[in-house]
């Protein structure tokens, strides 16, 4: 493979860089298929070597993502100074990754605590990259609070994400406070409600959901504005269009009844065992695996309800003729039922889970690709395997559902078209999923544009 070189990164990537060297705190909200690990690894480049105000470097990221760090080192001519040493694998692998002497240190999330409680190393990075800042943002989490120890000694900050709201403003907390300890948004939680928001839906003292203040928002975005900045592909590069459809199946009558009947009085009694929701969140799970054609019952038995989610598959399948189709299920008898499924077509399909697999889906190896959205990962490249998505189970999460589009929907498709195909259950919880999914779209877009750059102004072609 041809070296790619400093001058062949793009007008955007020129600013970003620039943005992260005159800010020692940077958000950048960058969507998928923007570079962000090489526009990170540029400006670590000239702050080391340049510029000489870091010495060494910890990047945080998900785990099928540590290895794209050193890879990215080796594409591009400007940065094989850099030397990467990537602290994944077992306790004694990771504690002989950070002793080997290197820039920087790439160590997936998951490992953060052990990193700063129990690796035995002292904490010495000045400089450290939240690879996907979202996935701080439950300020009760061990990652948070193992982070906000060191936060303190570490002079330079930057977070990565292109979806810094999956679940709405209240994400932003911590994700703000691991980059400037508290000073924008408040050091405190309860701080933070009660500037911003009021109680939503209440149960007597028990808040469920908070609603912002009126002009909050603005508030929020105008705090944060001055270290952050906001990028889309489609306002860059040249991207597939997204096409976005539901293929709607109905439920029979007697299958509708049982689904009621849960809905409406939260137990179900079945011939493999009594099915109880104790809360709204359970319920919702549910009224999903439901819609979707079987459901666990309490003692762990699952009891088939339809296969219209299955049959319509089944079609999808058929109608891309011969095309790879990948399936994102979310329910472990969902998988089942889709495998056993796809056997009795005679059908070629992989689960990609694996860099055996995900290299095969690549070649065009699998007629259908069967993918769960919470292993998806940030930073797969899975769109030269095809250009259809189906969602079997659709997830509440914005961010997972995102970032699965993105496997496929991102620069180097080279379809003209990516298409998203949602298997709906009409009048079921689905159609609610798809419409809050909506709803935390348009809270992140506001987000996104608030703090958009302005890299048309910055000087450069």
């Amino acid at each position: 493979m041809e070296l790619l070189k400093r001058e062949d990164l793009h007008e955007y990537q020129v600013y970003s860089v620039d943005f992260i060297k005159r800010n020692p705190i940077a958000a950048l909200l960058l969507s998928c298929g923007l570079g962000k690990t090489v526009t990170t690894l540029t400006a670590i480049n000239d702050l080391m070597y340049d510029d000489f105000e870091v010495m060494k470097v910890l990047v945080v990221c998900p785990l099928r993502v540590g290895s794209v760090w050193k890879q990215e080192v080796e594409h591009w001519e400007h940065l094989h100074n850099l030397r990467i040493s990537v602290a994944i694998g077992t306790a004694a692998e990771r504690a002989a990754a950070l002793n080997t002497d290197a820039d920087i240190y790439v160590i997936n999330r998951e490992n953060l605590q052990w990193l700063i409680d129990k690796s035995g190393t002292y904490f010495e990075y000045d400089m450290v990259v939240l690879d996907e800042l979202s996935s701080f943002k439950n300020w009760q989490s061990k990652r948070f609070k193992a982070f906000m120890k060191v936060r303190p000694r570490i002079k330079r900050v930057v977070g990565l994400t292109g979806t810094p709201t999956s679940n709405g403003l209240m994400d932003l907390f911590a994700e703000y406070k691991c980059l400037d300890m508290g000073k924008r948004l408040g050091r405190l939680i309860g701080q933070y409600r009660t500037n911003y928001f009021v109680p939503g839906a209440t149960n007597g003292q028990i808040v469920y959901s908070y609603d912002l203040r009126p002009g909050a928002k603005e508030e929020i975005f105008d705090r944060i504005s001055d270290i952050t900045i906001s990028m889309e592909a489609k306002d860059y590069l040249k991207m597939p269009s997204l096409v976005n459809s539901n293929h709607v199946v109905e439920m029979n009558e007697p299958e509708r009844f049982l689904y009621s009947e849960l809905a409406e009085k939260l137990v179900l009694n079945l011939p493999k065992g009594e099915i109880t929701a104790a809360n709204a969140a359970v319920l919702s799970g549910k009224l999903c695996q439901m819609a979707n054609g079987a459901i666990y019952a309490d003692n762990g038995e699952i009891t088939l309800i339809h296969d219209r989610k299955l049959d319509a598959l089944e079609d999808i399948i058929e109608a891309a003729n011969g095309q790879p189709v990948m399936v994102a299920y979310w329910f472990r008898h969902d998988l089942e039922r889709i495998e056993a499924r796809l056997d009795s077509l005679g059908c070629n399909y992989g689960r990609i889970n694996t860099d055996a697999n995900i290299a095969k889906w690549n070649k065009g190896g699998f007629e259908v690709g069967l993918i769960h959205p919470a292993s998806a990962g940030h930073g797969l490249n899975l769109q030269s395997g095809g250009n259809i998505l189906v969602w079997f189970g659709i997830t509440w999460s914005l961010e997972l559902y995102q970032q699965t589009v993105a496997r496929l929907w991102r620069q180097g498709q080279t379809s003209g078209t990516v298409s998203n195909i949602h298997i709906v259950t009409n009048h079921t919880i689905d159609e609610y999923v798809l419409k809050a999914l909506q709803g935390k779209k348009m809270t992140q877009k506001a987000l996104v544009d608030a703090v958009k750059a302005e890299v048309s102004a910055y000087g450069r072609k």
